[in-house]
């Protein structure tokens, strides 16, 4: 198979979550599977909520739900979910 570029969505479950810590975390989390680089954006959802969009490669060979059940663990994460997924040509 070939490489994809993936990009997740996570949902703080309170506008006074620690972003920092669950990005940490979640950058931590995916490294450990991937030697991919990371790129991290915050988005405004709404009332002060604000999600955390990861950006990262990945390899097609391996399931993106091992990554995802483990983002959904970190502390004051209320979801996780894969919102693209596209194979990376060149």
């Amino acid at each position: 198979m070939g490489t994809a570029i993936i990009k997740m969505k996570i949902m703080p479950n309170s506008p006074d979550a620690n972003l920092n810590a669950i990005e940490e975390k979640a950058k931590e989390i995916i490294k450990s599977s991937s030697n991919s680089e990371i790129k991290t954006e915050k988005e405004p959802i709404a009332f002060g909520l604000n999600a955390i969009i990861l950006t990262f490669t990945w390899n097609e060979d391996k399931s993106v739900d091992e990554i995802n059940n483990k983002l959904k663990e970190i502390p004051e994460v209320s979801s996780a979910e894969v919102i693209d997924f596209r194979r990376a040509f060149g």
